[in-house]
């Protein structure tokens, strides 16, 4: 299991990450959302070993990934922009991963194959999607205990999108790795993801089952005979409120059915319910957050 303690990181005056704690159980993939800016990235490097946190600790498996060499060699750190030596070839990168990591040629031919890389040609002469394979490649062949994906699907087109995703539910079922995932894409984050975490303002704003939580908020949208204000609602827990002439939608966070029939006692005209997607539930999330500072 991965465990953040209590993480802060600045650089500077500017700080990062707040007393941040998280925690990430095994065999699953999360999905770490936020907006430009919430510190993604710079969690994901201190997870990985290679920033020292200012303060708090990140175990993996009760040991220190910046302090302990041997469980960094358990973890495997895809970034955004990935950063090859100069003139390298995949060939040469090889040699430098068989003398860093446990890398296993058999896998490593597998995904190469799978991944259509040509192991001859320079690096950096590859387009941004072909660097991209380049990076999945060696993070995938040293079979890491966690992976750490950095807008994990940018550049790649659908066909390698289909056979990336397939690889890492094979490898999160067969040999019980975790995954960590940070995508704009909240839509095939929500394909994929079974838990998820929304960084604010350096810290995790809320965290969880992806589906257990969907499952507590919904949008429903209500008529009555009477005029309502939003205090009517008071004691709903509503993340987003909107009136539009008769038509009142709420998304609100609590039991469906304990919620119905708290609308039901305010004698609606109509009422539908409807679910929520894992985009709509990082936007009402943090518009909940925004309506309590406010409060």
């Amino acid at each position: 299991m991965l465990k953040i303690d209590k993480v802060s990181k600045s650089f500077g005056k500017t700080a990062v990450l707040r007393d941040l704690s998280l925690e990430v159980q095994d065999r699953s993939i999360f999905g770490l959302v936020g907006v430009n800016g919430a510190g993604k990235s710079t969690l994901l490097r201190l997870i990985a070993g290679v920033y020292e946190p200012d303060s708090g600790a990140v175990l993996l498996d009760e040991k220190n990934t910046f302090h302990d060499a041997q469980c960094r060699r358990k973890i495997a750190f895809v970034s955004e922009d990935a950063y090859f030596p100069l003139g390298s070839t995949v060939e040469s990168l090889k040699s430098f991963y068989q003398a860093v990591y446990d890398l296993d040629e058999r896998a490593y031919q597998e995904y190469r194959a799978m991944f259509e890389i040509d192991s001859a040609g320079i690096i950096a002469n590859l387009s941004k999607g072909m660097k991209r394979r380049v990076s999945l490649l060696f993070a995938l062949s040293i079979h890491p205990r966690l992976l750490l994906l950095d807008e994990a699907y940018d550049g790649l087109e659908p066909t390698a999108r289909f056979r990336f995703k397939s690889v890492l539910t094979g490898l999160m079922e067969d040999e019980g790795i975790s995954v960590i995932i940070t995508s704009h894409n909240l839509k095939e984050l929500e394909d994929i993801s079974d838990s998820f975490g929304i960084l604010e303002d350096g810290r995790i704003l809320t965290s969880g089952d992806l589906m257990e939580s969907k499952e507590k908020i919904n949008k429903y949208q209500a008529a009555f005979h009477e005029d309502k204000t939003r205090d009517d609602f008071h004691d709903l827990d509503i993340l987003h409120y909107e009136k539009e002439g008769q038509i009142y939608t709420l998304v609100i966070r609590g039991e469906e059915d304990a919620v119905q029939a708290r609308l039901q006692d305010m004698k609606p005209v109509i009422i539908n319910t409807l679910p929520v997607n894992f985009e709509e539930l990082f936007i009402y999330e943090l518009e909940g957050k925004k309506e309590l500072n406010h409060e």
